[in-house]
């Protein structure tokens, strides 16, 4: 792994999901609680930052009223607008103080949609850096995480999902998503697997540089 063409992409930690009294809490906190969610990913950010590697959030926000998107929306977007979720300005759609952006940190704007690519510049900021590995964690395992991650595979990026740093709206879904559809597009890996792949690399580098 080079950890200067790496960039770990957080998605959706903002407090609706994440936090006790978030709208959409209780319907990931079993899913997280199986996966460790949030001791997982946070264990990620602090390695990603320590070995300096790009760290990049991207949560998603709507003004009041919803008025981005469709007047008759169906699917997940239903549930976000059913639940009076992710309201710009709100509690709800900041991202969990365990995750607040660093200044080093990069946060990608305008993502109302499900893949992160949609309706964002994620993909400028990553070429721009020459970004050749991108790697998910967050919110939902087999909603905007996979379809980020599908996204990027069919882009060219090298993806790696964080299986232990997602979660879902049930344990099943995320566990099926995790075994059936991570595998086509990405190199599933554990925290702790990507971390000492982190480590490697740090070590690695020191050694050619002769510390």
């Amino acid at each position: 792994m080079d950890k200067e063409s790496t960039a770990v992409v957080f998605i959706e930690f903002q407090n609706d999901f994440t936090s006790e009294g978030g709208v959409l809490h209780e319907a990931v906190k079993d899913s997280m609680a199986a996966n460790n969610t949030l001791d997982n990913a946070e264990k990620v950010l602090a390695a990603a930052r320590e070995a300096g590697t790009t760290v990049i959030h991207s949560p998603i926000s709507f003004a009041p009223g919803y008025n981005e998107i469709s007047k008759h929306p169906y699917g997940i977007l239903k549930g976000v607008v059913d639940a009076t979720a992710f309201v710009k300005g709100a509690w709800g759609a900041e991202i969990m103080e365990r995750f607040a952006p660093l200044e080093s940190d990069i946060v990608i704007e305008g993502k109302r949609g499900l893949d992160a690519f949609g309706s964002t510049n994620l993909d400028f900021i990553l070429r721009s850096k020459g970004i050749k590995t991108v790697v998910l964690a967050g919110f939902l395992t087999n909603c905007c995480v996979e379809s980020t991650m599908r996204t990027a595979y069919e882009r060219g990026y090298n993806v790696i999902t964080l299986t232990d740093a997602v979660a879902a709206t049930s344990v099943q879904e995320g566990e099926s998503s995790v075994q059936f559809n991570y595998p086509m597009f990405s190199t599933p890996t554990t925290t702790d697997e990507f971390i000492a792949a982190l480590d490697t690399a740090a070590t690695l580098e020191d050694s050619s540089r002769g510390y």
